[in-house]
């Protein structure tokens, strides 16, 4: 038997703990799943982030590893950041399928277990998901004229994807693509020849696309939500425990400096200077509750 441990947590950002609403964690048959969750809960603050413990039995150790990669990696897991990703790599790293791992593993291959990869073809999956999902008018989905590019923004692994598809009569269509099928739940595109499926869930502005997460952002930019160079971003939601002593507005910093601490899941979380500069902004004090993306300070760089 194999069991590995799921935690909310973000492995590629110093394990950083992740809160919010957990809407489904499914895992397939064939495998014993240990959670205390259920959909819908909120994962908090205020204990530890292991959101369950995954275990595959087989014959041999080999058979095992195999059997729970491929569960996580067909797992539903809707909601926070997870180490889904790092347990699926690691599961199935030559160190760890031949045990010759060591409690050096993560010190040599944390980067590369971490890189994103998420699925390039997942924005065109929401986008036409979104398309059907939502009708365009009483009429349907196409006109009596030729049909203008239409065009979705998402954010997926950090970056902005803009993908454009059309309305015509006989369904969607997009460049590169064939839309075999398109529903709000489901969408299947051939891509070079091979068919593949993509489920689709949604949540307010987050979606899930098989095992990647993105986030619907509007058709222009919100200049409102723009951060000035040098901003310092709660990574989490936690609590200021500790501001550095004697730091106010106008302080010279260091590239690296400790300036204030954070509290979350029982751990405590260094926020550093990004460049050697002035503090031009600090607005977070002790005990102040912070949700994640909440400006804590402001470095300028001379």
């Amino acid at each position: 038997a194999v069991e590995a441990r799921l935690y909310a947590e973000d492995p590629s950002r110093d394990w950083s703990p992740q809160t919010g609403r957990l809407h489904r964690l499914a895992i397939p048959d064939g495998v014993r799943l240990d959670t205390g969750y259920t959909d819908g809960d909120d994962i908090g603050v205020h204990y530890d982030p292991m959101l369950a413990k995954v275990v595959a039995h087989a014959p041999t150790r080999a058979e095992a590893v195999r059997k729970l990669a491929t569960a996580l990696e067909r797992a539903a897991i809707h909601g926070p950041v997870t180490n889904r990703d790092l347990l699926i790599r690691s599961l199935r790293h030559p160190e760890f399928t031949t045990a010759r791992m060591d409690t050096g593993f993560y010190d040599r291959h944390l980067p590369a277990l971490t890189a994103p990869s998420p699925d390039l073809h997942a924005p065109l999956a929401a986008a036409c998901a979104d398309a059907v999902g939502r009708s365009r008018s009483r009429f349907g989905g196409w006109r009596n004229v030729p049909s203008q590019p239409q065009v979705k923004r998402y954010a997926m692994a950090g970056e902005e994807h803009e993908v454009h598809y059309r309305h015509t009569r006989t369904g969607l269509e997009a460049d590169g693509v064939r839309v075999v099928h398109a529903d709000a739940r489901l969408v299947v595109l051939e891509v070079d020849g091979v068919r593949r499926r993509f489920e689709v869930a949604r949540y307010g502005d987050r979606l899930y696309v098989n095992t990647t997460a993105l986030t619907a952002l509007p058709r222009f930019p919100d200049p409102t939500t723009q951060h000035a160079p040098g901003s310092l971003l709660a990574p989490m939601p936690g609590t200021v425990v500790r501001v550095a002593e004697g730091l106010t507005t106008g302080a010279p910093v260091k590239a690296g400096e400790p300036l204030l601490w954070l509290e979350a899941m029982k751990m405590q979380h260094k926020i550093t200077a990004p460049v050697t500069g002035t503090l031009t902004e600090l607005r977070a004090v002790p005990g102040q509750q912070v949700e994640p993306g909440s400006l804590l300070a402001v470095v300028t760089e001379t």
